[in-house]
């Protein structure tokens, strides 16, 4: 089992930024890639970033490419997203989540096995 707390959710106004952090515990952190999902109201959840392993390769959704960044601190068990720019449509609560098996950074959500509760970020226009 993975256990994964998220952080840093709040209210921003839009073109502010924020740092989401998801802080793991349980198995070895570094055998998992590392994703952030989000879900905003009436939708479905959507892919938001991935990183393999040792944070070589990086995944990103088109529509936040440019503006957030996923990183990973292994000796810290903890995952980040830097969000900047960030507009309206990124309100929604961002979950993190720890996908074993294979290295690759994969933007599917079934193949995730493990999931935080989630932080709640909303960005005001």
């Amino acid at each position: 089992q993975v256990q994964l707390v998220e952080s840093g959710g709040g209210l921003v106004q839009a073109g502010g930024s924020l740092r989401l952090s998801c802080a793991a515990s349980g198995r070895t952190f570094s055998n998992y890639a590392m994703g952030w999902f989000r879900q905003a109201p009436g939708k479905e959840r959507e892919f938001v970033a991935a990183i393999s392993w040792k944070g070589v390769a990086t995944r990103y959704a088109d529509s936040v490419k440019g503006r957030f960044t996923i990183s990973r601190d292994n000796a810290k068990n903890t995952v980040y997203l830097q969000m900047n720019s960030l507009k309206p449509e990124d309100t929604a609560i961002y979950y993190c989540a720890a996908k074993g098996g294979s290295n690759f950074p994969s933007s599917i959500s079934r193949e995730y096995s493990f999931w935080g509760q989630g932080t709640q970020v909303t960005v005001s226009s």
